[in-house]
């Protein structure tokens, strides 16, 4: 996750630890796959159809020059280390700046994504999360979140609650479009938009707190906050 600046900590304890340059476990540069450039994949063109992609067969999808995986740190190769998840990463590396970074992660319900996934491979919601762990400790902002809870569990969802509600004491604004009745039900301000969906909607049916929205005759997500509230 180049993202984060999560690979750069990793690069410097392989090159540490076997007496070579940091840019040799860089899919970007001298470490990369002559065959593939580091991407891991090969494009096929095809005379009548759309192109395809196949696994490098050199580096086998890794990324890497072959002569890269022989350095090893705690017996694994950089390859090995990068498809581990955050959960597993966070248990195998001791490195202070590196457990920081995972207990961000994990505390936004990202432990199980792999530490090397290439950004174009996540869901807009892990990426509007993977944002909010790079800002975790801004102060005066302001967030736009579309559906940041999608795909969560609930115990997750509780996690990115407590984050917001962190960001909000910290001086940010948190504007979140939403259906999640948990993350709706902490909110200091909703603005309800229906009665319905598509053609039969986007008039404004509330605008204010919780308590209001729950009195809300004509607010539909009034009446099933309220039910799910009693649950």
């Amino acid at each position: 996750m180049t993202y984060l600046d999560l690979l750069d900590p990793i690069r410097q304890l392989f090159a540490k630890t076997n007496k070579v340059s940091a840019k040799l476990f860089s899919f970007n540069s001298e470490g990369a796959c002559p065959q593939c450039k580091g991407s891991g994949i090969e494009r096929v063109e095809l005379a009548f159809l759309d192109d395809i992609e196949m696994t490098c067969d050199v580096c086998h999808g890794s990324g890497y020059a072959p002569e890269v995986l022989k350095y090893l740190y705690k017996d694994k190769n950089i390859a090995e280390i990068l498809k581990m998840t955050v959960a597993e990463a966070s248990n195998f590396f001791e490195d202070r700046i590196l457990q920081q970074q995972f207990n961000s992660l994990m505390s936004l319900g990202l432990d199980y994504i792999a530490i090397g996934q290439r950004l174009n491979t996540f869901s807009g919601g892990e990426r509007q999360r993977l944002k909010l762990t790079k800002q975790i400790n801004e102060t005066d902002n302001i967030f736009v979140l579309d559906e940041p809870s999608t795909g969560l569990h609930p115990s997750d969802t509780e996690k990115l609650i407590s984050l917001l509600n962190n960001l909000v004491e910290k001086g940010n604004t948190i504007i979140v479009i939403e259906h999640n009745l948990d993350i709706i039900s902490q909110a200091d301000w909703i603005v309800d938009i229906g009665p319905l969906a598509g053609d039969k909607g986007g008039e404004l049916v509330f605008s204010g707190t919780v308590s209001g929205l729950l009195s809300a005759e004509k607010s539909l997500t009034g009446y099933y906050l309220k039910k799910y509230l009693e649950l």
